[in-house]
């Protein structure tokens, strides 16, 4: 793909005035929105909106005035057709973590004590699997890992109560079946949770459709809600007013302002709010999700997945073509696939991947790193992650991403002082 190509692909892109909804600093190719998505130009002016007008001149009677009360509810019907739920089934509250904890529990609580094993992945983001131990340790169950997705079906069994996964992996970019493992558990008699984060507003989710039972994901990724942008919690319909979450916080009551002291879950997916609504995140988030129905009009979900492969496969194709020194981990089918590619590098280089984003970053092409294990790195390597957001990312931007990756390896530009010296966050 020359340059000109790649001019033309995003001169005929219909997604392409999209990309004016967005802060990007010129010169800059940002390929880490699936870690944390750009800014969207109306956030500042809303932001703003609810610290000087609403909290600054309103004061407290914007609870009631600007309607900060019922933010976790509006904004999670927003969310909704996202991933393919109803409205009033979403909540937009607390971090996916927190979420994550309580879903668990419910997930457990419906099991009723028969069965106590939850299986996830190993290579799973680390905090789902802090969670989960700490789950299972209070239950007094087992939580057991997997190597390989192959491995799954096999422990289906009459002991597994939960199979929490992500759907999208965050290291690799691969992307489960949700359908067909969910039906596989459901018919062994085990639940499911799935951890949306890599998947909400980069590929099309159908939770209902999947008949799936528990979901969580975070706002700041693909769903531009800026950094630490709370979580959202969606629960099948079919488990409300039937499980039990543990964090029985007063805005999850009944009648939070009747005060009284025993606690009554409300009705739905508002017994999983437990605290005071983040109103200034949760400003910040409703610009990110109003980009996606702006979409809606463009095509929607479908769209936006058809454009996002199509920079995936030419950001494959670049690296393949013009960059012998690194390998692709990502999928290659599509139904395999979510938004991101990663890339591991080839032998004498295997330890050089962060240097190797450090210096990429330097230059203006901005993606991360993800550490991995020295001592199994054939199995799971050091990687470079680039994510592609289709919202703003173009296809110029992936023929000049991979020219200076080229450029980098060829000439060996990661080897300078100032890209050895590892950050806190990478």
């Amino acid at each position: 793909m020359t340059r000109d190509d790649a001019l033309r692909s995003d001169a005929q892109d219909p997604l392409a005035p999209l990309r004016e909804q967005f802060a990007l600093p010129e010169g800059k190719i940002y390929l880490d929105g699936n870690s944390l998505g750009a800014q969207p130009k109306a956030t500042p002016e809303r932001v703003r909106r609810a610290i000087e007008q609403e909290w600054g001149t309103d004061l407290i009677e914007s609870w009631n005035k600007a309607g900060w009360i019922d933010a976790p509810r509006r904004l999670g019907d927003r969310l909704a057709p996202l991933i393919g739920a109803r409205s009033g089934e979403v909540l937009v509250a607390d971090s996916t973590s927190i979420n994550l904890y309580k879903v668990l529990h419910a997930a457990l609580s419906l099991q009723q004590g028969q069965r106590k094993k939850v299986v996830s992945e190993r290579s799973n983001f680390p905090t789902d699997l802090y969670i989960a131990d700490s789950v299972v340790r209070a239950h007094g169950g087992e939580l057991v890992l997997v190597d390989s997705p192959d491995e799954i079906p096999a422990l289906l069994d009459e002991h597994c109560a939960v199979l929490m996964l992500t759907h999208v992996h965050y290291r690799t970019g691969r992307m489960h079946d949700m359908a067909l493992l969910t039906r596989w558990a459901q018919q062994a008699g085990a639940l499911t949770v799935w951890d949306l984060a890599h998947s909400a507003g980069a590929v099309p989710v159908d939770l209902l459709g999947a008949a799936a039972d528990f979901a969580v994901g975070c706002g700041y990724k693909y769903l531009n809600g800026g950094p630490g942008a709370p979580a959202f919690v969606w629960v099948h319909p079919r488990h409300l007013g039937q499980s039990f979450q543990p964090l029985m916080g007063w805005l999850g009551h009944e009648s939070p302002f009747a005060f009284t002291p025993n606690y009554r879950p409300a009705v739905g997916i508002q017994q999983y709010q437990c605290g005071t609504p983040v109103v200034l995140s949760l400003a910040a988030l409703e610009c990110g999700l109003a980009v996606f129905e702006q979409a809606q009009a463009l095509g929607g979900m479908a769209a936006l997945r058809r454009k996002s492969l199509a920079l995936t496969d030419a950001f494959m194709a670049e690296v393949e073509a013009r960059v012998p020194q690194a390998r692709i981990v990502t999928p290659r089918e599509h139904a395999f696939r979510g938004s991101q590619v990663s890339l591991a590098l080839n032998a004498p280089l295997e330890d050089a991947a962060y240097a190797v984003m450090q210096a990429l970053i330097a230059r203006g092409v901005v993606g991360d790193y993800r550490a991995g294990d020295p001592a199994r790195l054939d199995a799971e390597p050091h990687l470079l992650r680039f994510g592609f957001t289709p919202l703003y990312t173009r296809f110029v931007d992936v023929h000049d991403a991979v020219t200076q990756l080229a450029d980098v390896l060829a000439r060996e530009a990661w080897r300078a002082p100032e890209f050895q010296k590892k950050n806190k966050v990478t």
